[in-house]
């Protein structure tokens, strides 16, 4: 990254992990920025992150859209939209969901399910609802099983995310001709092949659930 008087950039800090800054001089190998917050800081170059002081103040709703795609850039786009209880966000067909540990209820009625169905990947605003609607699409279209992969540490709300799925699942499912189960009765059954919950290690403290959720030809 080229830097100069006046680039603005993002720094670590202990406690927001990263605070935008603005780079005001070079001192040796190192380079001198004023935090957002008025406060010097001396941080080598490789440790300074670009900043687009233009970005949307709501944020964008796909990553891939962001000016810089790195670490600071994407937490504080997941904070812009998170303050405007937009919970959830693309990269590409990745969709990231943030536990706004509340109840919010409009995002999950038949009213909203019944603008997914069918709609193509992307052209509403991001919603689990997308990713369960183009995996049922896919399994019809091409009748081959699909898989929805849901990772997040504990508390992430995977849980509650792979319920979501079900639920649009036996809504655009309904009951098949000769089966009286539904689709969400169907896929409860299924247990461990359908529905695992298997412990990653990541770090020394923290462990990752990964929960799948496959669509399968029946």
């Amino acid at each position: 990254m080229s830097l100069r008087k006046g680039s603005n950039v993002w720094v670590e800090d202990k406690c927001s992990a990263w605070v935008a800054a603005q780079v005001t001089d070079f001192i040796g190998k190192q380079v001198q920025v004023v935090t957002e917050y008025g406060k010097k800081v001396l941080a080598l170059p490789e440790k300074l992150y670009p900043r687009d002081e233009e970005a949307d103040h709501g944020g964008v709703d796909d990553m891939t859209k962001l000016t810089y795609l790195n670490e600071p850039g994407v937490l504080d786009n997941l904070q812009r939209r998170y303050a405007l209880n937009e919970i959830y966000t693309y990269t590409g067909s990745i969709l990231i969901a943030v536990n706004p540990f509340t109840k919010l209820p409009h995002l999950y009625n038949v009213h909203m399910m019944e603008q997914y169905k069918g709609a193509p990947f992307g052209e509403l605003s991001p919603h689990v609802f997308a990713v369960a609607d183009a995996s049922y699409r896919a399994m019809m279209s091409e009748n081959q099983s699909q898989s929805i992969l849901v990772s997040g540490e504990s508390g992430a709300g995977k849980t509650e995310t792979t319920k979501l799925i079900m639920q649009y699942l036996t809504y655009v499912g309904g009951r098949a001709a000769a089966d009286d189960r539904t689709v969400e009765q169907q896929v409860l059954e299924q247990k461990c092949a359908d529905l695992g919950d298997a412990l990653v290690p990541r770090l020394p403290s923290t462990v990752i659930n990964p929960c799948c959720v496959e669509n399968k030809v029946l």
